[in-house]
């Protein structure tokens, strides 16, 4: 399984990276505009830390401004992955990217059907938030066991990888890993805990 790192923390990011921890980064860019930093120079300098993929968030809700904004995040980097939401203008702007060999992690997935739709769309990734399912009531780890399972029937037409998102412990790392997604997306406080033997 691979460890992506839920941070835009440069120093956090270079001292797992240094422990051989990071197979790839995902960013927020709410986080990084709240912090006065420019959005893409930091990107940038995680580029230069990370070679595995690194999820770069679009901030506009419409499809063809997605897109574009997709196309300039895709610039800075060849390892960038653009981040778009699940949402129908989300989805347009996957398929368009992904037509156009750019990577696309779609993000805030909530139901093995919207994952359905993503892989349709090309997505490189779908990232299922098992944290948030939990907070509402509903049991998140059901949604990776269900999405992998479905993308394991259509392995010949579904490319998409499962990145666990939203984990709140490192029990929650072991139960992914265990159900077959292929990725886990941490927050830098869990890795620790998982150090500390958590």
């Amino acid at each position: 399984m691979k460890f992506f790192i839920d941070t835009a923390e440069i120093e956090e990011i270079k001292s797992l990276s240094e422990l051989g921890l990071v197979d790839g980064v995902t960013t927020n860019p709410s986080l990084i505009y709240k912090s006065g930093k420019d959005f893409k120079k930091v990107i940038k300098e995680i580029s230069t830390i990370v070679e595995g993929p690194i999820s770069a968030e679009v901030t506009s809700t419409e499809s063809k401004e997605m897109i574009n904004q997709g196309i300039e995040l895709a610039k800075i980097s060849s390892n960038i992955v653009v981040k778009v939401p699940l949402t129908v203008d989300g989805l347009i702007a996957c398929k368009k990217l992904s037509t156009n060999n750019i990577k696309v992690n779609v993000t805030l997935c909530f139901s093995a059907a919207q994952a359905l739709l993503a892989g349709k769309l090309g997505a490189t990734y779908i990232s299922p938030f098992i944290g948030r399912l939990d907070d509402i009531g509903t049991t998140g780890l059901n949604l990776i066991r269900e999405i992998v399972d479905m993308y394991n029937t259509y392995k010949k037409d579904i490319k998409t990888e499962v990145l666990a998102a939203s984990i709140r412990s490192p029990l929650q790392v072991s139960q992914v890993a265990s159900m077959g997604a292929h990725i886990a997306t941490i927050p830098p406080k869990i890795i620790e805990k998982i150090e500390n033997f958590g």
